[in-house]
């Protein structure tokens, strides 16, 4: 079995790192990060006012098995993989992403020991995450974009929930008020569910207005 091995360096060795992972990425686009294994070659050293400076090195292996299981990934799922990992390291999450590419729909499922900080509170640092990640590819990928829907600790079926019951409590206001009733931005999948959830309910009917990635859910009362 054939691996393939890249040797990096940097001011340490988290750089050295993230070096050598960019060096993989570039001959295997789309990889699996957790399976990549580091040997730390040396940890540098500062120097005394920066004399004697020697940087760190790594050097970074991933084995022929991880690599065939990343080739089947379109462009695009590689793509926002290594935007997702990116973005989950950056804020200090240890992670492994799947990603699942249907037809119209890249979703990306990260799964790790401690995945509250990912998620944040209410779930605003997902949905942050989530929502930059499509801002970028539908301004990278205009004419070929698909929904990216980023997943965590099953936080997208809970917010399912979530959102039903948003659309029957919007629906009840719509109604009370009789004015229409404008929801927060979503994406095309979270509307859809709402959609889905007030189609048969009695007395409104809703439509999707704006413009991606901003575009919301409107809950109107009809006569």
């Amino acid at each position: 079995m054939s691996e393939l091995q890249v040797e990096a360096s940097g001011e340490t060795v988290g750089e050295a790192k993230w070096a050598a992972l960019r060096q993989l990425e570039k001959q295997q686009p789309g990889l699996d990060k957790s399976a990549v294994r580091f040997e730390v070659v040396s940890e540098g050293e500062r120097g005394l006012l920066g004399v004697g400076y020697a940087p760190a090195r790594v050097l970074a292996t991933l084995d022929a098995e991880s690599e065939s299981a990343t080739s089947d990934e379109s462009d695009l799922a590689a793509e926002v993989r290594s935007l997702v990992e990116r973005l989950v390291d950056g804020i200090g999450v240890s992670g492994r992403v799947v990603v699942d590419e249907s037809d119209d729909a890249i979703t990306l499922t990260v799964a790790g020991p401690d995945l509250g900080m990912l998620i944040g509170r209410h779930g605003q640092t997902i949905d942050a995450i989530q929502y930059l990640v499509n801002a970028i590819v539908f301004r990278r990928h205009p004419d070929d974009r698909k929904e990216v829907v980023v997943d965590a600790a099953g936080y997208r079926a809970r917010r399912r929930a979530s959102l039903e019951a948003l659309a029957v409590r919007s629906a009840q206001r719509a109604l009370q008020d009789g004015d229409r009733i404008e929801l927060d931005p979503m994406t095309a999948v979270e509307r859809k569910v709402v959609h889905v959830r007030l189609k048969e309910f009695d007395g409104v009917e809703t439509a999707s207005e704006g413009t991606e990635p901003n575009r919301f859910v409107v809950v109107l009362p009809v006569d």
